[in-house]
Protein backbone atom coordinates (compact mmCIF):
# COMPACT_ATOMS: atom_id res chain seq x y z
CA UNK A 1 0.00 0.00 0.00
CA UNK A 2 2.87 2.39 -0.70
CA UNK A 3 0.62 4.42 -3.36
CA UNK A 4 -2.40 5.01 -1.29
CA UNK A 5 -2.67 8.92 -0.86
CA UNK A 6 -4.90 11.11 0.93
CA UNK A 7 -6.97 12.06 -2.33
CA UNK A 8 -7.41 8.70 -3.07
CA UNK A 9 -9.02 8.60 0.63
CA UNK A 10 -10.92 12.03 0.05
CA UNK A 11 -12.30 10.13 -3.64
CA UNK A 12 -13.36 7.16 -1.09
CA UNK A 13 -15.59 9.39 0.93
CA UNK A 14 -16.65 11.21 -1.74
CA UNK A 15 -18.71 7.81 -3.55
CA UNK A 16 -19.20 6.28 -0.50
CA UNK A 17 -21.25 9.17 0.53
CA UNK A 18 -22.99 10.16 -2.99
CA UNK A 19 -22.96 6.20 -4.07
CA UNK A 20 -22.51 7.21 -7.38
CA UNK A 21 -19.44 7.59 -9.96
CA UNK A 22 -20.75 10.82 -11.51
CA UNK A 23 -21.92 12.96 -8.54
CA UNK A 24 -19.05 11.79 -6.61
CA UNK A 25 -16.59 13.04 -9.03
CA UNK A 26 -18.52 16.63 -9.28
CA UNK A 27 -18.34 17.19 -5.28
CA UNK A 28 -14.07 15.98 -6.09
CA UNK A 29 -14.16 18.54 -8.97
CA UNK A 30 -12.59 15.46 -11.28
CA UNK A 31 -13.88 14.13 -14.21
CA UNK A 32 -15.40 10.38 -13.88
CA UNK A 33 -13.56 8.19 -15.66
CA UNK A 34 -10.20 9.98 -13.58
CA UNK A 35 -12.13 9.09 -10.40
CA UNK A 36 -12.96 5.60 -11.51
CA UNK A 37 -9.47 4.86 -11.97
CA UNK A 38 -7.96 6.40 -8.56
CA UNK A 39 -10.29 3.75 -6.91
CA UNK A 40 -9.64 1.44 -9.19
CA UNK A 41 -5.57 1.60 -8.61
CA UNK A 42 -6.83 1.69 -4.96
CA UNK A 43 -8.36 -1.60 -4.70
CA UNK A 44 -5.66 -3.11 -6.40
CA UNK A 45 -3.21 -2.00 -4.31
CA UNK A 46 -5.43 -2.96 -1.11
CA UNK A 47 -5.79 -6.35 -3.01
CA UNK A 48 -9.76 -6.02 -2.29
CA UNK A 49 -12.71 -4.62 -3.35
CA UNK A 50 -14.34 -1.32 -1.81
CA UNK A 51 -17.30 -1.12 -3.37
CA UNK A 52 -19.94 -3.22 -5.34
CA UNK A 53 -20.77 -1.54 -8.92
CA UNK A 54 -24.09 -1.90 -10.49
CA UNK A 55 -25.33 -0.24 -14.01
CA UNK A 56 -27.10 2.57 -11.61
CA UNK A 57 -25.50 2.82 -8.04
CA UNK A 58 -22.35 1.19 -5.83
CA UNK A 59 -22.22 -0.25 -2.77
CA UNK A 60 -19.65 -0.32 -0.15
CA UNK A 61 -18.75 -3.89 0.55
CA UNK A 62 -18.17 -5.37 4.30
CA UNK A 63 -14.18 -4.58 4.09
CA UNK A 64 -15.38 -0.91 2.33
CA UNK A 65 -17.42 0.15 5.12
CA UNK A 66 -14.35 -0.40 7.79
CA UNK A 67 -11.79 1.00 5.36
CA UNK A 68 -14.06 4.27 4.59
CA UNK A 69 -14.64 4.45 8.65
CA UNK A 70 -10.77 4.57 9.41
CA UNK A 71 -9.78 7.24 6.10
CA UNK A 72 -12.61 9.41 7.55
CA UNK A 73 -11.02 9.08 10.71
CA UNK A 74 -7.45 10.10 8.77
CA UNK A 75 -8.95 12.42 6.66
CA UNK A 76 -10.81 14.37 9.81
CA UNK A 77 -7.09 14.36 11.41
CA UNK A 78 -5.22 16.10 8.29
CA UNK A 79 -7.95 18.70 8.49
CA UNK A 80 -7.43 19.60 12.14
CA UNK A 81 -4.36 20.00 11.34
CA UNK A 82 -4.97 22.75 8.85
CA UNK A 83 -7.50 24.04 10.62
CA UNK A 84 -4.86 24.83 13.60
CA UNK A 85 -1.98 26.10 11.21
CA UNK A 86 -5.05 28.63 10.41
CA UNK A 87 -6.38 29.09 13.76
CA UNK A 88 -2.50 30.72 14.24
CA UNK A 89 -2.90 33.42 11.57
CA UNK A 90 -3.42 36.45 12.27
CA UNK A 91 -5.94 37.02 9.90
CA UNK A 92 -8.50 35.28 8.39
CA UNK A 93 -7.37 32.91 5.17
CA UNK A 94 -7.67 29.55 3.91
CA UNK A 95 -10.81 27.63 3.69
CA UNK A 96 -13.81 28.12 5.58
CA UNK A 97 -16.85 25.04 4.71
CA UNK A 98 -20.13 26.86 6.00
CA UNK A 99 -23.40 25.24 5.90
CA UNK A 100 -26.68 27.12 5.67
CA UNK A 101 -30.37 25.92 5.73
CA UNK A 102 -32.46 26.45 2.75
CA UNK A 103 -34.70 28.89 4.55
CA UNK A 104 -31.91 31.19 4.85
CA UNK A 105 -29.45 30.62 2.09
CA UNK A 106 -30.95 32.66 -0.74
CA UNK A 107 -31.72 35.43 1.25
CA UNK A 108 -28.84 36.03 3.46
CA UNK A 109 -26.21 34.46 2.50
CA UNK A 110 -25.21 36.25 -0.86
CA UNK A 111 -24.60 39.12 1.69
CA UNK A 112 -22.99 37.07 3.88
CA UNK A 113 -20.31 35.84 1.17
CA UNK A 114 -20.17 39.48 0.25
CA UNK A 115 -19.23 40.84 3.08
CA UNK A 116 -16.43 38.02 4.12
CA UNK A 117 -14.82 38.50 1.24
CA UNK A 118 -14.69 42.11 1.03
CA UNK A 119 -13.29 41.56 4.40
CA UNK A 120 -11.49 38.30 4.29
CA UNK A 121 -9.88 38.79 0.95
CA UNK A 122 -7.47 35.59 1.65
CA UNK A 123 -10.88 33.39 2.63
CA UNK A 124 -11.95 30.43 0.29
CA UNK A 125 -15.32 29.54 1.41
CA UNK A 126 -17.51 26.52 0.63
CA UNK A 127 -21.24 27.04 0.99
CA UNK A 128 -23.10 23.73 1.47
CA UNK A 129 -27.12 24.16 1.79
CA UNK A 130 -29.28 21.31 3.06
CA UNK A 131 -31.66 20.58 6.11
CA UNK A 132 -30.65 20.93 9.68
CA UNK A 133 -30.05 17.36 10.35
CA UNK A 134 -27.43 16.88 7.81
CA UNK A 135 -25.84 20.13 8.60
CA UNK A 136 -25.32 18.39 11.82
CA UNK A 137 -24.17 14.97 11.13
CA UNK A 138 -21.62 16.74 9.14
CA UNK A 139 -20.82 19.38 11.45
CA UNK A 140 -19.92 16.67 13.90
CA UNK A 141 -18.21 14.26 11.09
CA UNK A 142 -15.69 17.76 10.42
CA UNK A 143 -16.78 17.78 7.25
CA UNK A 144 -18.42 21.20 7.69
CA UNK A 145 -16.57 24.22 10.12
CA UNK A 146 -19.59 25.96 11.55
CA UNK A 147 -22.90 25.93 9.94
CA UNK A 148 -25.88 28.80 10.42
CA UNK A 149 -29.24 27.46 11.80
CA UNK A 150 -32.16 27.98 13.77
CA UNK A 151 -31.56 27.67 17.32
CA UNK A 152 -31.48 25.56 19.17
CA UNK A 153 -30.12 22.14 18.21
CA UNK A 154 -29.00 21.35 21.55
CA UNK A 155 -26.61 19.26 20.60
CA UNK A 156 -23.63 18.69 23.94
CA UNK A 157 -20.95 18.55 20.98
CA UNK A 158 -21.55 22.16 19.82
CA UNK A 159 -21.43 25.65 20.87
CA UNK A 160 -24.50 28.02 20.19
CA UNK A 161 -24.54 31.25 19.29
CA UNK A 162 -27.64 33.12 18.92
CA UNK A 163 -27.33 36.10 16.27
CA UNK A 164 -30.79 37.51 15.22
CA UNK A 165 -34.43 36.71 15.81
CA UNK A 166 -37.23 37.48 13.20
CA UNK A 167 -41.04 36.95 12.78
CA UNK A 168 -42.85 34.60 10.34
CA UNK A 169 -45.90 36.18 8.97
CA UNK A 170 -48.51 34.99 6.80
CA UNK A 171 -49.03 34.95 3.24
CA UNK A 172 -52.93 34.66 1.82
CA UNK A 173 -54.15 35.21 -1.50
CA UNK A 174 -54.16 38.71 -2.72
CA UNK A 175 -58.10 39.00 -2.55
CA UNK A 176 -57.06 38.76 1.46
CA UNK A 177 -55.56 41.74 2.00
CA UNK A 178 -57.54 43.74 4.50
CA UNK A 179 -59.17 40.67 5.90
CA UNK A 180 -59.03 39.65 10.04
CA UNK A 181 -55.69 37.86 10.52
CA UNK A 182 -57.16 34.33 11.50
CA UNK A 183 -55.60 33.55 14.95
CA UNK A 184 -54.05 29.65 16.15
CA UNK A 185 -57.71 28.36 16.24
CA UNK A 186 -58.89 29.56 13.04
CA UNK A 187 -55.81 28.95 10.93
CA UNK A 188 -55.98 24.98 12.08
CA UNK A 189 -59.03 25.15 10.18
CA UNK A 190 -57.38 26.56 6.73
CA UNK A 191 -55.66 24.72 3.99
CA UNK A 192 -52.09 25.38 5.54
CA UNK A 193 -49.04 25.08 2.66
CA UNK A 194 -46.18 23.99 4.76
CA UNK A 195 -42.57 22.96 3.68
CA UNK A 196 -42.27 19.36 3.51
CA UNK A 197 -40.55 16.66 6.33
CA UNK A 198 -37.56 17.70 7.43
CA UNK A 199 -37.78 21.48 7.03
CA UNK A 200 -36.91 22.73 10.76
CA UNK A 201 -39.24 25.71 9.83
CA UNK A 202 -42.19 23.12 9.17
CA UNK A 203 -41.77 22.17 12.31
CA UNK A 204 -41.73 25.94 13.88
CA UNK A 205 -45.04 26.62 11.96
CA UNK A 206 -46.90 23.84 13.24
CA UNK A 207 -45.49 24.35 16.36
CA UNK A 208 -47.11 27.63 16.54
CA UNK A 209 -50.61 26.06 14.99
CA UNK A 210 -50.44 23.91 17.64
CA UNK A 211 -50.68 21.19 14.95
CA UNK A 212 -47.97 18.38 15.91
CA UNK A 213 -50.98 15.29 15.82
CA UNK A 214 -52.51 16.72 12.48
CA UNK A 215 -52.46 14.36 9.69
CA UNK A 216 -50.10 15.05 6.70
CA UNK A 217 -52.89 14.55 4.16
CA UNK A 218 -54.75 17.34 5.04
CA UNK A 219 -51.86 19.86 4.58
CA UNK A 220 -50.16 20.30 1.51
CA UNK A 221 -46.32 20.47 1.45
CA UNK A 222 -43.61 21.87 -0.88
CA UNK A 223 -40.32 22.01 -1.38
CA UNK A 224 -39.41 25.34 -1.07
CA UNK A 225 -40.82 28.61 -0.06
CA UNK A 226 -41.11 29.99 -3.74
CA UNK A 227 -42.86 27.11 -4.12
CA UNK A 228 -45.42 27.49 -1.15
CA UNK A 229 -45.78 31.59 -1.90
CA UNK A 230 -46.60 31.03 -5.56
CA UNK A 231 -49.68 28.33 -4.63
CA UNK A 232 -51.22 31.06 -2.56
CA UNK A 233 -51.15 33.15 -5.12
CA UNK A 234 -52.76 30.54 -7.17
CA UNK A 235 -55.43 30.33 -4.29
CA UNK A 236 -54.65 27.07 -2.99
CA UNK A 237 -54.37 28.09 0.85
CA UNK A 238 -52.34 30.12 3.26
CA UNK A 239 -48.15 30.16 4.08
CA UNK A 240 -46.08 31.88 6.82
CA UNK A 241 -42.62 32.65 5.77
CA UNK A 242 -39.94 34.38 7.73
CA UNK A 243 -39.43 37.93 7.19
CA UNK A 244 -36.13 37.81 5.39
CA UNK A 245 -38.24 35.87 2.57
CA UNK A 246 -40.86 38.07 2.07
CA UNK A 247 -39.00 40.87 -0.12
CA UNK A 248 -38.07 38.28 -2.41
CA UNK A 249 -41.10 35.26 -2.47
CA UNK A 250 -44.21 37.79 -2.86
CA UNK A 251 -42.97 40.42 -5.37
CA UNK A 252 -44.11 38.07 -8.31
CA UNK A 253 -47.11 36.46 -6.58
CA UNK A 254 -50.37 37.75 -6.29
CA UNK A 255 -50.47 37.60 -2.36
CA UNK A 256 -51.20 40.08 0.58
CA UNK A 257 -49.11 40.05 4.11
CA UNK A 258 -50.31 39.99 7.79
CA UNK A 259 -48.69 39.88 10.69
CA UNK A 260 -49.93 37.64 13.70
CA UNK A 261 -51.34 39.26 16.95
CA UNK A 262 -49.12 38.98 20.31
CA UNK A 263 -47.89 36.05 20.65
CA UNK A 264 -45.89 36.34 17.21
CA UNK A 265 -44.45 33.53 15.76
CA UNK A 266 -40.51 34.17 15.46
CA UNK A 267 -37.58 31.55 14.94
CA UNK A 268 -33.73 32.42 16.40
CA UNK A 269 -30.81 32.31 13.74
CA UNK A 270 -27.38 31.55 14.88
CA UNK A 271 -24.11 30.01 14.45
CA UNK A 272 -22.97 26.35 15.98
CA UNK A 273 -19.27 24.73 16.01
CA UNK A 274 -17.89 22.00 17.35
CA UNK A 275 -16.82 22.73 21.15
CA UNK A 276 -13.14 21.06 20.54
CA UNK A 277 -12.71 23.56 16.89
CA UNK A 278 -9.25 25.68 16.80
CA UNK A 279 -11.06 27.74 14.88
CA UNK A 280 -13.42 29.21 17.67
CA UNK A 281 -11.86 32.79 17.71
CA UNK A 282 -12.22 33.15 13.68
CA UNK A 283 -15.55 31.78 13.85
CA UNK A 284 -16.67 34.45 16.56
CA UNK A 285 -15.27 37.09 14.16
CA UNK A 286 -17.36 35.42 11.48
CA UNK A 287 -20.41 35.49 13.31
CA UNK A 288 -20.44 39.27 13.78
CA UNK A 289 -19.90 39.33 9.82
CA UNK A 290 -23.62 37.19 9.80
CA UNK A 291 -24.94 39.09 12.19
CA UNK A 292 -24.05 42.34 10.83
CA UNK A 293 -25.28 40.99 7.62
CA UNK A 294 -28.99 40.40 8.85
CA UNK A 295 -28.78 44.03 9.92
CA UNK A 296 -27.96 45.18 6.36
CA UNK A 297 -30.16 43.09 4.80
CA UNK A 298 -33.14 44.30 7.05
CA UNK A 299 -31.82 47.73 6.42
CA UNK A 300 -32.05 47.29 3.10
CA UNK A 301 -35.69 45.80 3.23
CA UNK A 302 -36.94 48.94 5.42
CA UNK A 303 -35.73 51.42 2.54
CA UNK A 304 -37.76 49.80 -0.34
CA UNK A 305 -40.49 48.58 1.77
CA UNK A 306 -43.93 50.12 0.33
CA UNK A 307 -47.44 48.85 1.36
CA UNK A 308 -48.32 46.10 1.79
CA UNK A 309 -45.29 44.87 1.71
CA UNK A 310 -43.84 44.61 5.65
CA UNK A 311 -40.59 46.18 6.94
CA UNK A 312 -38.60 43.46 8.33
CA UNK A 313 -37.60 43.43 11.69
CA UNK A 314 -34.97 41.01 12.44
CA UNK A 315 -33.98 41.67 16.42
CA UNK A 316 -29.94 41.48 16.04
CA UNK A 317 -27.72 40.35 19.07
CA UNK A 318 -24.15 40.59 19.76
CA UNK A 319 -22.53 37.41 19.59
CA UNK A 320 -22.03 35.23 22.65
CA UNK A 321 -21.91 31.65 22.46
CA UNK A 322 -24.11 29.49 24.71
CA UNK A 323 -22.87 28.34 27.87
Amino acid sequence: MNNLTLKQLRYVEALALHGHFGRAADACAISQPALSMQIKELEQSLGAALFERSARQVHLTNFGKEFVRRARDILRAVDALGDLAQASRDRLVGPLRMGVIPTVAPYLLPTIIGNLTRLYDGLDIHVRETLTPKLIQELADGRLDTAIVALPVSEPLFTEVALFTEEFVLVRPGEDEGKPVPDRETLREMRLLLLEEGHCFRDQALAFCNMHSVLTRELLDGSSLSTLVQMVGAGIGVTLIPEMAVAMETRSASVSIARFRSPQPSRTIGMIWRKRSPLVAQLLQISEVVRDSADMLRERHSAIASPPAPRARFRAGRAHPAP
